[in-house]
């Protein structure tokens, strides 16, 4: 197998976007709670597998259906490019299939002490519809991806189940309230963004295969879409620190403002393969944003 075109489809930097949220959850449990340090890193290593079993799932969709051509506005990874054969990218979702599974529930076990109670199970069950969903987005005979539907997955896998549910591991079941939402929705609506970029920048190629959000609202729309998005992200987060015991350590978080103003700059005046950068852009914003509130949250109890 050709590990740099394997490595290639995992697509690395889509990984920051997936670890902002359950890094802002593993954070915020921090500075209320004594956190066991194998179960954050259990915790990290379980969305990394996630996120790259979701990245090859989807290329492998696209492939199979046609989406992926040669005309396709984003980058080339390995399957489309011809350096992985399809035999090859299936050995490899099976590979983080069971990397996510193994990860997953050792996590699970080392956080709560036993696999054979309500709150593990149900922990166990939430995997297992992540594993599923991260699949299903592009994969199978009905793929959710292809109906417009991704946007609610990302805005709940990456956005509420990733803080929520990093928050509540942390702290073995107990501790969520539901003030918590107000953060989670903000990375959920920063996750919503990214895709809706890619679809914004992938229209005419999409539009034969598949049905996106930013295909039915028009590239126009879509980028007013884009800016809601990205202003409701802020509120959600400003809510939340408007709402906790007032510090200015709270808003360190503040300082990624310029990033967020640069990434819509970028997304109103580009079009096309020209859009590209800017997904990056706010992925790292988005990290940055959620590692500074998350620090800002802990400095404060010092």
């Amino acid at each position: 197998m050709n590990i740099k075109a394997s490595i290639k489809s995992m697509r690395l930097r889509t990984l920051p976007l997936s670890m902002a949220g359950v890094l802002l959850g593993i954070l915020l449990a921090v500075s209320n709670w004594k956190v066991d340090v194998w179960v954050a890193v259990l915790i990290v290593i379980t969305t990394v597998c996630l996120q790259i079993l979701s990245n090859l799932s989807n290329e492998l969709g696209d492939v199979l259906r046609g989406t992926d051509t040669a005309d396709r506005q984003g980058p080339g990874y390995g399957l489309n490019s011809g350096e992985l054969t399809i035999g090859q990218m299936k050995v490899l979702i099976g590979v983080f299939v069971g990397l996510c599974v193994v990860f997953g529930t050792a996590m699970t076990w080392r956080a709560f002490g036993t696999l054979w109670d309500l709150t593990p199970i149900l922990v166990l069950m939430l995997g297992a519809a992540a594993i599923a969903g991260a699949m299903k987005y592009t994969l199978g005979h009905n793929p959710y991806g292809y109906r417009a539907k991704g946007d609610i997955y990302v805005f709940l896998f990456f956005g509420l189940v990733a803080v929520l549910g990093a928050y509540f591991v942390c702290t073995q079941g107990v501790g969520l309230h539901w003030k918590l939402l107000l953060p989670a929705a903000g990375i959920g609506c920063f996750s919503v963004g990214v895709l809706n970029v890619n679809n914004i920048r992938d229209m005419e190629t999409d539009r034969a295969t598949r049905t996106t959000v930013a295909i039915k609202l028009g590239e126009r729309n879509a980028k007013i879409y884009q800016t809601v998005l990205i202003c409701l992200g802020w509120a959600f987060m400003a809510g939340y620190c408007l709402l906790c015991w007032p510090s200015l350590w709270h808003w360190m978080w503040a300082l990624t403002l310029p990033l967020y103003v640069l990434h819509l700059r970028g997304v109103w005046s580009r079009t096309g393969r020209a859009l590209d950068p800017m997904l990056p852009l706010l992925v790292m914003s988005t990290f940055l944003l959620s590692l500074l509130m998350g620090i800002g949250f802990c400095v404060y109890l010092f």
